[in-house]
């Protein structure tokens, strides 16, 4: 089981860019498939962009221009890069853990499969 902090969350002109950060602790990061939810007011919770243990990304198709995902497995952390920030972006962002079986690309958009969540933090974007 890992323990996720996210940091790097702010307010930011529509435009302009952020790079969300996920610190882990508690296990054997490299062993975790890792992603990243935004909830959005009015809507639910949706998986944005994923990274498996080999490093192998997936991304929402919608904001797949906009976002790179990454991690460090030395410092045991993920990133998220979000650029060319929109308005509709605002939300909480939240990373979220499973131990890697083999075919975390199957279901890496469904929450229930994380069973390790991070508190959030939140980013708000003006027009």
């Amino acid at each position: 089981q890992l323990h996720l902090v996210e940091s790097g969350g702010g307010s930011v002109q529509a435009g302009g860019s952020l790079r969300l950060s996920c610190k882990a602790s508690g296990d054997t990061f490299s062993q975790y498939c890792i992603g990243w939810f935004r909830q959005v007011p009015g809507m639910p919770r949706e998986g944005v962009a994923s990274i498996d243990n080999a490093g192998k990304r997936f991304y929402l198709d919608s904001v797949k221009d906009r976002l790179t995902i990454s991690r460090d497995n030395a410092k045991n952390m993920s990133y998220l890069q979000i650029n060319s920030l929109k308005p509709e972006d605002s939300g909480t962002y939240s990373c979220a853990a499973k131990l890697s079986d083999g075919y975390c690309y199957m279901n890496w958009k469904q929450r229930q499969v994380y069973l390790d969540w991070g508190q959030g933090t939140q980013v708000t974007v003006s027009s």
